[in-house]
């Protein structure tokens, strides 16, 4: 009960100093937040960092669609051989945009 009573003052005496510097040093660090991320140095790594993910992404996709998955995945999902577009129940096989609760 002690240990109880001593965390919860602790609590509330972390509560009042933090919201007494709150709202300024909140700006403080939003500030200086924002200008590191406007400096041109971050800028040019966030450029880079998004390139080389992009390009990541693009050599994955290709990988994919020329492996045997990605060919099988392309072969399944393609429009030319599909005939309902709305998803089925694979229950009952209705159209599961305008099926009704089934009762068992």
């Amino acid at each position: 009960m002690r240990g109880k009573l001593m965390f919860l003052t602790g609590l509330a005496a972390g509560f009042v100093l933090g919201s007494r510097a709150g709202r300024e040093k909140y700006e403080e660090i939003r500030s200086s937040a924002q200008k590191l991320w406007e400096s041109p140095s971050v800028q040019e790594a966030a450029g880079v960092a998004q390139a080389q993910a992009t390009k990541l992404y693009t050599e994955g996709k290709d990988k994919l669609q020329s492996s045997k998955l990605g060919e099988k995945l392309h072969t399944t999902t393609t429009p030319a051989n599909r005939t309902d577009t709305a998803p089925t129940d694979s229950l009952t096989g209705a159209n599961s945009s305008n099926s009704k609760p089934s009762t068992i």
